[in-house]
């Protein structure tokens, strides 16, 4: 990717939705929520503060929750992300 967010930004891929539910009735695409969980791809140097600069919380690889009308997408070379604020990000899931 030849994208690098600034300050305190991450880059995010959304994961997809599953297509069935638990007791495995098919989900139409028309009734699919936006999926407000994914993969972080690239992080910025942090947030500025009193002239020094903060990492982050999170790093690439993660896999978070997020807002679910969070950030701004974008397209790069054909492939949907979301560019975000860290403090937008609710959680990291972990294994």
């Amino acid at each position: 990717m030849k994208i690098k967010p600034l300050h305190d930004r991450v880059i995010v891929k959304r994961l997809a939705e599953e297509e069935k539910t638990k007791g495995g009735i098919i989900i139409p695409d028309s009734a699919k929520e936006t999926p407000a969980e994914g993969k972080i791809i690239s992080v910025g140097p942090g947030r500025r503060e009193d002239g020094k600069i903060h990492p982050l919380d999170v790093k690439a690889n993660d896999r978070v929750i997020f807002s679910k009308y969070a950030g701004t997408e974008i397209k790069v070379e054909g492939e949907e992300f979301l560019i975000m604020k860290e403090e937008d990000i609710l959680g990291i899931i972990e294994k």
